[in-house]
């Protein structure tokens, strides 16, 4: 027997429709790319949306047909996203920090037909353009007056494009299984993977997301999403916010800690998401000018592990919760959030910092195991570590064209290609990439935990290890660092403040001072050249 309730599709235009209808004069503010902040609102946006979605179609483009996005986090990109998914087209985010070669390639993997590119791409996308043969048509996100000389084929301006339209458009209907967005991965170890995301993935994922032991959003809230919608739907939160009407300040192009503060000090934000390094640089700012933060309640911190010093700042000096996040461009990318358990909530100090430290526990919606190499589950005692592997209605049961499908396993579980522990609470602790881990004597060493250890020392900006060939133990740990402006540590000076903080065995066998860390596009520490860059290097323990 079936129960008897109506068929509802979940479809990502619902969410925008809610946002007009519920919380039409909530507002959206915007760092244009032009220079000014601008202001919209849910009932403007939803109604320029409409607008998008009515061009397009005119225009020849429909269901299932990839449309790029080459741009900031702004209302256009919103706009952008919405009128998109609501002709049944995919919006597919570019990263604009690859290479114009990836992007190209990616670009024609994806078959993309059309693109809503920002004035800041537009000189990358005139280079790249010509080589991409199923591109039809561009729109650059800017009006007639700021629209500059451009050779490309097939361009318009934003605004007048949108003049053309009316807006009295009805959203399609569709399967909720329908695609709805795509995004690659930024391809460290091999070519980029396209993930492709549907309607009811998207939404789902907007609704796990918004739980109090999540992100913990609401109306009330005034959301800064700090993290780009290039970067795996600027964590969702493009999707969450619409949903529950909250507020939205979007940052443009300008990220530094100057920009960030004057933003959430006038707009009042109360939440926030970004990578630890945009962290690092408003941190920065305020000691530097003495400044506070009276508005904001909430960072949440992912993309690369957060170092403990964040933390401690954002809460003893500023009264700002932190949250510690961990996800991947095939979750959605939410899997893991870092809020306390009543078990964990009364922990003070210490204990309390090293709760925050691991990358959270599941909401409902995903599930998480790890296993040795053989795929044998391992036990949750906060100890042994294996493979992390996770499955759920915002997970990916496939890559774009049917590559990476030995990731993949029969019973829908995803291997993330992280190394991790989970402890009896729940609480998982990534310790490494697979290929990152550093296997010593049979032993792994996480270089996860030998980096946060480093960066507490007050001397050093940033702190990368990597495994070096050892004649006896297969390999040991280089240290890699970077010194803060103006400070002089040494090696005996960093060795001496890890020391007792880590096993003996972990101990890193040698520091060597760099002047900067190589990142990935996505401002992840590029482990692959480091290991190309010290490729011959001696250790002085062997």
């Amino acid at each position: 027997m079936l129960g008897l309730m109506q068929e509802w599709p979940l479809l990502c235009h619902k969410l925008i429709d809610n946002a007009e209808r519920q919380h039409g004069r909530r507002e959206i503010v915007s760092r244009s790319i032009e220079g000014p902040i601008v202001r919209s609102t849910y009932a403007e946006i939803h109604h320029r949306a409409l607008k998008v979605a009515e061009r397009l179609e005119r225009d020849g483009f429909g269901l299932g047909d990839r449309i790029a996005t080459l741009a900031w986090n702004t209302a256009r990109h919103i706009e952008a996203w919405y009128g998109i998914m609501g002709v049944g087209a995919i919006y597919h985010t570019l990263n604009p920090r690859l290479f114009p070669e990836q992007i190209t390639w990616i670009m024609n993997n994806a078959e993309d037909k059309a693109v809503f590119v920002d004035l800041t791409f537009l000189p990358l996308l005139e280079k790249i353009a010509g080589a991409v043969k199923s591109l039809k048509q561009v729109i650059v996100l800017t009006d007639e007056a700021h629209m500059p000389e451009t050779a490309l084929p097939n361009v318009v301006a934003y605004e007048e494009w949108l003049a053309q339209a009316d807006g009295n458009f009805a959203w399609k209907t569709f399967d909720e299984n329908t695609a709805a967005g795509m995004c690659y991965t930024s391809g460290t170890t091999g070519d980029p993977k396209g993930v492709l995301y549907s309607h009811r993935s998207n939404v789902l994922h907007a609704m796990i997301e918004a739980m109090p032991d999540a992100m913990g959003l609401s109306s009330r809230d005034t959301i800064l999403p700090v993290v780009p919608m290039f970067h795996a739907n600027a964590w969702g939160l493009a999707q969450s916010a619409p949903m529950i009407g909250a507020k939205l300040v979007m940052p443009g192009c300008k990220m530094d800690g100057a920009s960030i503060y004057e933003l959430l000090d006038t707009e009042k934000v109360t939440f926030s998401a970004a990578v630890p390094t945009v962290w690092m640089m408003l941190l920065q700012h305020l000691e530097e000018t003495g400044k506070k933060l009276p508005y904001l309640q909430k960072v949440v911190i992912g993309g690369a592990s957060c170092p403990r010093a964040i933390t401690t700042k954002f809460q003893d000096n500023y009264d700002v919760q932190v949250v510690h996040a961990w996800g991947m461009t095939e979750m959605s990318p939410l899997g893991t959030l870092c809020t306390l358990k009543p078990d964990y909530a009364g922990l003070k100090g210490e204990a309390r910092l090293g709760v925050q430290q691991k990358q959270g526990f599941t909401p409902f919606g995903i599930e998480m195991k790890v296993t040795d190499d053989a795929g044998n589950e391992l036990p949750w005692d906060g100890k042994t570590f294996g493979r992390l592997k996770v499955r759920g209605p915002a997970v990916a049961r496939a890559y774009y064209g049917g590559i990476g499908a030995e990731q993949f396993d029969q019973d829908g579980w995803f291997d993330t290609g992280d190394v991790a522990h989970i402890n009896p609470g729940g609480y998982m602790q990534i310790t490494d990439r697979a290929k990152d881990v550093i296997k010593s004597g049979g032993e792994w060493i996480s270089t996860i935990e030998l980096e946060n250890l480093a960066v507490g020392h007050p001397d050093v900006a940033e702190a990368a290890a990597i495994g070096i060939p050892h004649s006896k133990w297969g390999e040991r740990p280089l240290l890699v660092v970077v010194r803060k402006p103006g400070r002089e540590p040494t090696k005996t000076d960093i060795l001496a403040f890890m020391d007792g903080k880590v096993a003996k065995w972990w101990m890193p066998d040698d520091v060597a001072f760099v002047g900067e860390i190589p990142h990935t596009a996505a401002g992840k520490i590029q482990k692959i050249t480091l290991r190309q860059q010290f490729r011959d290097y001696h250790l002085p323990t062997d």
